[in-house]
Order: C-alpha cells, then structure tokens, then sequence
C-alpha cells in the first residue's frame, strides 16, 4: 500500500474542533476498491459538541440544543478532510442500540464517551471517516422533549448537518463556539427503525451535505405505522406512550404537556389520516430527497412492515434516486445480524463511493438483494422484479382460485365477523367451511409461482351494518423449512466476532465484539405470506370516515403488504377474506357484521413474474 499526501492551503479565521491544517495533508490509503485502516484508533479524536437548534419543542421559551458525539481520526487535526457517518437516536440512554442494546457511557465523567454503540466507530475511524452518534431533541444530553416525529424530531439530524457545513452554531461543554473546519461536506445517515426514519425524514427535507442515508427497517409514515388503510393498529395514546419511554426519567414531568397534546391530537377515536399525519409522513416528500439511499428491510418485520419500504421505494424509483435494497427474511432485524460479513463489506463499499468518492463498482452491481430461504440469497436489477406484473386471480364460489372472470349467475357467499378470531383459526383447516371467514385455494402448482411487488384485494362487498373490517391473507399451503416469526427469526449464539479496532478511555474497553447470531428455522405445513386490513368507513377516502348503507354494494380495494415470494411446485395458493383482524394488530370492529361477498369483482391481484403466462404453466386455471 501507498499512502496518498496532499498539498492544502489553509487559514484559521475561528476556531475549529478540526484545528489548522499542516503542510503536507494525510489522506485515505485504497486498496482493492475500499479504505483501509491506516489511521488509529486508540488516539482518535473524541468531542461532545452542542448543537444549537430553530425549534423549542418544550415550549420553555428557549431554543433546544441538540447534543452530538464525535470521534475522528487524529490526522483530522492535521488536515485531513473526513465525511461523517452518523446515527441519530432517541435511544441511547433508554433502550440502547444494537442486538445488545448497548448504551451510550461516559465511565470516568469527563464529558466525552469511552463506550461508542454499534461498531461504527471502530471500523470506519481508522479508515478516514468521522462518526457522529446525535442524540434526539429531548432525548440524553439534547434539551426539549419528544415530539414522536414532528418537525423537532425530524430534523434534528438536518441541524446538525448544517453545523457542519457552517450553516448553524455549535459550542463545546465551556461554551466556545466551535466548527467542524475537518469536514469534507459530505454525511451519511444510518440507522434502524426510529434512527433509520429520522434519516428518511431528513432526506425528504432535501439537505444540502446530506450525500446518503441507510434505512433500517424504517418507517415512512406514521400514519401506516400506528393505523392501516384506517384501522389502528397502535391506539391507546401509543405516540405518547413512546416518547413517555425515550425521555430522560428526569424530564418525564416537565414533558407531560407535549405528551398531552400528543395524545389530544393523534385521531385515536377514528383512525383517519389527518394533517396531525402529514409531517409524519415522508412518502409526501420523497421528490425531496437529493441523497442516494440504500433501503434494508425485513419481509416479515411485524414491527415496521414492509408497506414502509416499499413505498417509500416506489417514490424513490419515481424520481431517479439512487438507491439500492436488501430484503431479508427475517423481522426487525439489523443486517449486522442477518448477513453479518456480506453487510459489513457492503455498506463499507457503499459509503466509500458515496462519501469517500472511491469508484468501486457498488453502483454497478445489481440493484436488489433478496433473501429467498434462510442466508439463500439472489440478486436482481430492481424491485419489483422485472417481468412483475398484477396478474387477477378471481374468488369462486366454489372456494378456488380462477383466472376467469366469475359468470354473473355465481352465488354470492356471506360470514360472519368475528372480532374474537385469532389467525390460526383463519387460516386452519383451509378446505372446510367455517362461519368466520371465507377461504379459496388454488389446486397443487405444477410449476413454482414467484410474486414481486404489492398484492391487491378487490372485493365486490355488502354488509348488514353501518360499519365492519375487511382483512385478507395469502397463505402457501405446503410443507417447506421456513424462517419463524418467533423471536423475529433469529436467536443469538454465545460466540463472539470482532469487527474493528479496541481502545481504552477512562477505564472502560470500547471494542466491536458481537455475538453471533443465526436464523430460527423449522419445517411448517404453512406460511402467511401477506395480508392487509381496511376500515369500512374508509374505503374510498382514508382521512374522512363515512357510513356503509345497509346492503349497498361497494367496490372495496385494498393493498396487502408487498412480498418477493416463490410458492414451490406442489403446493396451494391460499386467500382467506375475514372482518376483524385482531393478529394484524388492529383494532376489531366490534359490530359483529355479517359480510356478503358478491364474486362478479371479487378478485386478487397477485405481481406475478412472467404475469398470465406463468400462472398457466403453474396450473392456475
């Protein structure tokens, strides 16, 4: 290896956390298209900085201040240019980061951190970058409160990123205001879950410096997290019960309040997609975003489900955005420990070309990675696959499948809601008639079906009451290894792996060990492969609620959850319609409605690969 040195002029107009630059400027060393570690660690830069915000969450009258860690190289003080990797989260004195939820600490009380969550610091410093762990507004060393993705929780990241490049103030612990005169205007957001949506609504404010951000099982909007097509999923004030968890336990009182207000103006009696929704809702913004983004998401993440990334990935595609996406078979799972080594080359490799300017081929790799069977894994050029198109498949009375129209003289089949009824039930015994529900299954496949995209239920639909649920389910009937939902598919092993370099600060050993983790597996006679709920009152207009009539036919349609999914040869494809859906998550309609089904339009729309054509040679008739 070479190390690469260049000439830079520089003057100190202020004082910089970066210092003054010397002569003859360090710079990254690459070695087979990645960074390598030829920077320390143990002498790496650390600094807590306060970041001062625009917004007063709390409404005290006085502006929050937002509170950023930052390790960097130490060549950083000698002229080196580094781009940031940051974390925001509201987490790191409450639930932690990380399959062990590791806390930030401070061990010796000197204001500046000695244990660094997640491995990011100990893999990425010693290659040329800086990173930041932000915490929220309202959240560890930040002021205000949490406002559960408003505008302060938002873009808490966008203020930082804009002291960075010199577009807002920040001070040390002593109240000097500092600069970050060693950056090279170029940040990436990672995170999952709440982390991973506060970079997708950072870059749907379209930051300027905001170069990339990597979503984890991240939501895109509120509204689809806590209702669904106008059900709740999560009422019972849930907004205000989470920002309750993420607050310091010394600040719970004085954020009572904004907790109220919350909780005032969440919707929860009707579950309609008001304007309290709007800002929480990224998929409006997304022609906003200007930074490329790599999406990771787990198909059966019941947690944050797929509906987020596929979105939020629509809109993306719509608009040009570079991107990419990993999609796992796991739940609500970070790819350290899904895909561990492959995902620690990737996002290396990623954030090298993005930030780094290091052209290593990622961008000409195939798009998609798709995790087909546990750690089975294939690659396509985009999602949904090519080829992918919405197939019908109509609902016989007769309780099969059929790519021909129902003839206007079918019978019209009715259930009865019940709120009570658990999904076992729903989909067990698939070829009896039961009173709750009703089921359609297709005959054995002949050949393998594969689906790609977003299903659609429509359904041709009368009820006896003024309101009622509709749900829908997919099921592979079919014995098959399968990853569980159980433990979100994966359990944790007793052995460690290292993934960066080891210091000590203050007593304490900050070191990127993790135990391994590895997929929960077991051989199942069935699999729900998607589903989906809509509101009856919601059924042509999610934000305002209206009464069914009596035995008037509506058109009801509805998206299920998208899925890339193979059914083998040999097995059934299954369509269980109910109400209430109460193993979704939401919450049951308690009018107890007898449901008619007309089958003239009563179909399922499946996003079949090779479309008509592969559902004949499957067998579909």
């Amino acid at each position: 290896m070479r190390v690469v040195w260049c000439v830079v002029l520089a003057t100190a107009a202020t004082i910089s956390l970066g210092g003054t630059a010397s002569a003859e400027t360090p710079g990254i060393v690459v070695a087979n298209g990645v960074t390598q570690p030829v920077f320390g660690y143990g002498d790496a830069i650390r600094e807590r900085v306060f970041v001062d915000s625009p917004y007063d969450s709390d409404v005290d009258g006085k502006l929050d201040i937002i509170a950023v860690d930052i390790m960097r190289p130490a060549a950083s003080d000698r002229g080196l240019k580094v781009p940031v990797i940051m974390d925001p989260s509201p987490y790191y004195s409450t639930l932690g980061r990380g399959n062990e939820s590791e806390l930030k600490v401070d061990a010796d009380g000197d204001g500046l951190l000695d244990r660094w969550p997640l491995f990011y610091d100990n893999y990425f410093v010693p290659r040329g970058y800086a990173v930041v762990l932000m915490d929220m507004i309202g959240t560890n060393k930040s002021t205000g409160c949490p406002t559960i993705h408003e505008e302060s929780d938002n873009l808490s990241p966008k203020v930082v990123i804009d002291w960075l490049n010199a577009r807002a103030t920040a001070r040390d612990k002593t109240g000097r205001e500092v600069v970050a005169g060693w950056h090279n205007g170029k940040t990436g957001l990672i995170g999952k879950s709440y982390d991973g949506t506060l970079a997708n609504g950072t870059a749907a404010s379209g930051v300027q410096g905001l170069t990339t951000i990597v979503p984890i099982s991240a939501i895109s909007s509120y509204y689809d997290y806590t209702r669904s097509n106008g059900v709740i999923q999560r009422g019972d004030n849930y907004l205000a019960s989470l920002a309750n968890t993420i607050t310091n336990p010394d600040r719970r009182n004085h954020c009572a309040p904004v907790r109220d207000r919350l909780s005032a103006n969440d919707g929860d009696e009707s579950g309609d997609y008001t304007p309290f929704w709007h800002v929480r809702d990224y998929n409006r913004d997304v022609g906003k975003v200007r930074a490329s983004v790599f999406v990771v998401h787990g198909l059966n993440d019941e947690n944050v489900r797929p509906d987020h990334f596929s979105k939020w990935w629509y809109g993306l595609a719509q608009n040009n955005v570079p991107r990419k996406l990993w999609l796992s078979q796991t739940g609500h799972i970070d790819p350290f420990d899904f895909r561990r080594g492959a995902w620690v080359d990737e996002i290396h490799k990623w954030f090298d070309y993005w930030l780094q300017g290091v052209d290593n081929g990622i961008m000409r790799e195939p798009m998609v990675d798709i995790e087909r069977a546990a750690d089975v894994w294939e690659t396509a050029n985009d999602w949904p696959l090519p080829g992918s198109r919405p197939t019908p498949l109509w609902l016989s009375p007769s309780g099969t499948l059929s790519v021909w129209p129902n003839p206007p003289s079918a019978p019209a089949l009715s259930f009865r809601d019940d709120p009570l009824q658990r999904e076992t039930t729903m989909i067990g015994n698939e070829s009896a008639i039961q009173p709750n529900r009703l089921a359609y299954l297709s005959a054995p496949l002949t050949t393998p079906l594969h689906i790609s995209g977003t299903p659609r239920i429509n359904l041709q639909a009368s009820v006896n009451d003024v309101d009622t649920n509709f749900g829908a389910i997919l099921v592979d009937y079919g014995p098959a290894e399968r990853v569980q939902r159980t433990g979100d598919g994966v359990v944790t092993g007793t052995k460690e792996d290292c993934w960066g370099e080891t210091a000590v600060w203050g007593g304490y050993t900050e070191e990127a060990c993790y135990r391994e983790v590895f997929k929960r597996v077991a051989v199942t006679d069935r699999e729900v492969v998607t589903k989906g709920i809509v509101d009856g009152l919601n059924i042509n207009d999610y934000s305002r609620p209206t009464p069914l009539v009596r035995g008037r036919q509506y058109e009801v349609g509805f998206p299920l959850l998208p899925e890339d999914y193979v059914f083998p040869a040999g097995h059934r494809v299954g369509v269980i319609i109910v109400g209430s859906y109460r193993d979704y998550g939401s919450q049951a309609d308690q009018n107890r409605a007898t449901i008619t089904i007309s089958p003239r339009r009563s179909l399922i729309e499946l996003p079949i690969v090779g479309g008509q054509a592969a559902a004949a040679r499957a067998g579909l008739k």
